[in-house]
């Protein structure tokens, strides 16, 4: 018979060994160029899953345009520092697929793991998250079973299931391969810089939806300008030399600081300088690309 007396310790006891291990489980946030259309993130996440059915899984984009290395490395930069510490990223935009580009897992200075090609598309967060460890992805270890065969769709075989077991604890970071040397490689472009109080820089994205267009130009950088909301400063946008935009815009702080169809400049969210039409699309009226060809000049 159970002793009453003791069968409270004895069933929290039981209780206490049959509860679930909490595993430390962080999250896992994916960036490609692959859309929508077809079922491509759809077998990434579902690698994901079978790896481990707590992970929270999130998206950057899947809109980066076809094969845009440039842009992948600008939205993942964008995106990273608002996750917290232990976050890891998978990054497949990657027109080498198959080829001898490596296939690494980055961890920042910050915390953060970037699992990704390195064919440039880590060049923003390298610099500014900091370079902590590089290693290249062992396939023999962390490649998903039964894949072998197929070279063309590493996201979903390498990447999203290297990423998945890191993120939830299933292998550590040592875990991953081997250890490289403290550098990925870096896609050059033109920094902004101030010279006889002109401003000149790059436009290296768009706000895609709305045609506005972002600038490189830091707020502390556009700052030593000496501009007041309300003022107003020269602005000129030339590609290749060829002048596509030239005239004196105001300085707002938000859209409605000029009429509707007017031009403005601003700072984005992410503390930089921008340009746009007020309820228009600026790049499309002035055929504005993104890319380091692009300049950017603001004077007084």
């Amino acid at each position: 018979m159970l002793n009453f007396k003791y069968a409270p310790i004895k069933v929290g006891l039981i209780a206490l060994f049959f509860l679930p291990v909490a595993w430390t489980q962080n999250a896992l946030v994916f960036q490609t160029d692959f859309g929508l259309e077809e079922p491509a993130v759809s077998q990434m996440k579902g690698v994901a899953f079978n790896v481990s059915s707590d992970l929270k899984m999130f998206d950057i984009t899947h809109e980066i345009p076809r094969f845009s290395i440039w842009e992948a490395a600008y939205r993942l930069n964008q995106a990273a520092s608002y996750w917290p510490k232990g976050t890891v990223f998978v990054n497949v935009v990657d027109p080498g697929v198959g080829t001898k580009r490596k296939s690494v897992v980055l961890k920042t200075k910050s915390g953060h793991f970037f699992v990704s090609p390195d064919n440039g598309s880590l060049t923003l967060v390298a610099e500014m998250l900091g370079i902590s460890e590089v290693r290249e992805i062992n396939e023999k270890m962390n490649r998903l079973e039964g894949s072998e065969r197929s070279h063309t769709f590493h996201g979903r075989d390498v990447y999203a299931y290297t990423g998945a077991r890191l993120a939830s604890g299933v292998i550590t970071f040592e875990q991953v391969g081997d250890l490289l040397e403290s550098s990925v490689m870096h896609l050059s472009y033109a920094k902004a810089q101030l010279s006889n109080q002109r401003i000149t820089g790059n436009i290296p994205i768009l706000d895609t939806h709305y045609g506005n267009v972002w600038t490189n130009i830091s707020v502390d950088l556009f700052d030593q300008l000496d501009l007041n909301v309300g003022d107003e400063a020269w602005v000129k946008i030339t590609e290749n030399e060829k002048e596509l935009f030239i005239q004196k815009v105001k300085f707002v702080s938000s859209f409605g600081g000029v009429d509707v169809g007017d031009v403005a400049i601003y700072i984005n969210d992410i503390l930089n300088l921008g340009i746009a039409i007020n309820q228009g699309d600026m790049a499309m009226k002035y055929q504005i690309r993104p890319g380091p060809d692009v300049l950017f000049e603001i004077w007084r």
